[in-house]
């Protein structure tokens, strides 16, 4: 096996195990833990119990790897890899009981800042739909149902340039009032684009869903490093395009992802050209 093949297995077990108890938690009652950024933006005392399960497990096997979580912070390593996660994406779905919610676990390589490192494996798991995604570099992106019985292990492909009738476009609107006015701007230029919009709450889930094709494309202003890190592998490895802010990658200012062609007009479009 390759350092790849380890790494996506590692993840996809502490995911899996992170996962169950997550949903063994939301089966017995939800507390806000805090609040951060707005009132709206929630954690729950489960985000935080299942950051420190993750991040236990994995210093136990990587005991090296740095770590960078969105409840915990970060804390550097001596190996040149970075375990970037976001324990409950979509807590907000969580806590009224919505499943579109995910672990977000990926392992990246170089500088722990997204605009600088390189992905190498990214791994989302939604415990209360039961689906995992995975991709490692240049080894593709993949989906496994994982009930018992379920279809069988496929590889992932972004979907080809829309067609007349318009691309299905998932978006998302910050925590900040102050901010939706923008949102929403950007929003109307793109819907000339759209068949229809979805707005599903997880950034994570709807990066996978870009690269399963059940998205044409997606964009959102205001993802946080661990937000995007795993599900852009996803889309790349599926080949698909992962952007921000015209010729830059992902940041805080916009996300983008899509096939090559829908990428370029989404860009284009949002930029007001």
């Amino acid at each position: 096996m390759t350092q790849a093949d380890d790494l996506v297995q590692l993840a996809i077990d502490v995911a899996r195990e992170a996962g169950e108890l997550a949903r063994r938690r939301r089966g017995e009652g939800v507390e806000i833990a805090a609040t951060k950024s707005a009132a709206a933006d929630i954690v729950t005392a489960a985000d935080r119990e299942v950051e420190a399960l993750i991040r236990r497990r994995l210093a136990q096997e990587r005991a090296g790897d740095g770590f960078f979580g969105e409840e915990s912070g970060a804390e550097a390593g001596t190996s040149g890899l970075t375990w970037v996660v976001d324990p409950i994406d979509g807590t907000v779905n969580y806590a009224y009981g919505i499943p579109e919610y995910a672990v977000s676990i990926a392992v990246v390589e170089g500088e722990p800042d997204p605009q600088h490192w390189h992905g190498l494996v990214g791994v989302v798991y939604a415990p209360a739909m039961q689906e995992l995604f995975t991709a490692t570099v240049g080894g593709g992106a993949w989906f496994a149902p994982t009930t018992a019985g379920g279809a069988p292990r496929r590889r992932l492909a972004v979907n080809e340039a829309p067609t007349d009738t318009g691309a299905l476009v998932a978006t998302g609107f910050g925590y900040d009032p102050a901010t939706h006015v923008g949102d929403l701007a950007r929003l109307g230029r793109v819907m000339p684009l759209a068949r229809d919009i979805r707005r599903i709450g997880s950034a994570s889930l709807d990066l996978a869903a870009v690269a399963a094709g059940r998205l044409d494309g997606y964009f959102e202003r205001g993802l946080r490093p661990w937000d995007h890190a795993a599900g852009a592998l996803l889309v790349e490895e599926a080949g698909g395009v992962v952007g921000g802010l015209p010729g830059q990658r992902p940041s805080t200012a916009l996300t983008i992802a899509a096939g090559p062609v829908l990428f370029a007009q989404l860009e284009q479009a949002i930029d007001g050209r």
